[in-house]
Order: C-alpha cells, then sequence, then structure tokens
C-alpha cells in the first residue's frame, strides 16, 4: 500500500513528526527481529521521542519482557 504525501502532511501536522521518521520506524519494525533486546530498546526510544513521552527504565523493562514472552493482548480493549 502506498501512501501519498498529502496522508504524511497530514500525519505530520497532527503529530509534528515527519515523513521520514515514520518511515524509518515502519522499516524497523518490519526488518527487525522483535524479539531482540536492541531492537525493541530502539523502537520505543524512537516511539519515546516520536511521542514526547518519557519511558522509564523500569517501563521499557516491562514493555521489552511483555513482547520477548509473547504476552501482549490480542485485544487491544484489554490493554487499557
Amino acid at each position: 500500500m502506498e501512501f501519498k504525501d498529502s496522508f504524511f502532511e497530514k500525519v505530520e501536522k497532527k503529530t509534528k513528526v515527519n515523513k521520514d521518521t515514520i518511515l524509518s520506524l515502519a522499516t524497523k519494525l518490519q526488518q527487525g527481529n522483535m524479539k531482540d533486546r536492541t531492537t525493541l530498546k530502539e523502537v520505543i526510544s524512537t516511539l519515546s521521542k516520536m511521542t514526547g513521552k518519557k519511558v522509564t527504565k523500569e517501563q521499557e523493562e516491562k514493555i521489552i519482557s511483555t513482547i520477548i514472552n509473547d504476552k501482549v493482548p490480542q485485544d487491544v480493549g484489554k490493554m487499557f
């Protein structure tokens, strides 16, 4: 699926995250081993910077552990 620049312009206007950052993260997610701690740390760090939300080391470890141990809820509604 190919996105038009207008889509990325709308996303950037709302989130202040540019097209290159979005595409870079998408590539990392597609090509990365999501069971690898280093890859997960990079993704968490990138998302933290993109959203402006600070992630503590404890939170980072909990996220990594949840993903590596396949404990991510399949139903997004159960996450909150």
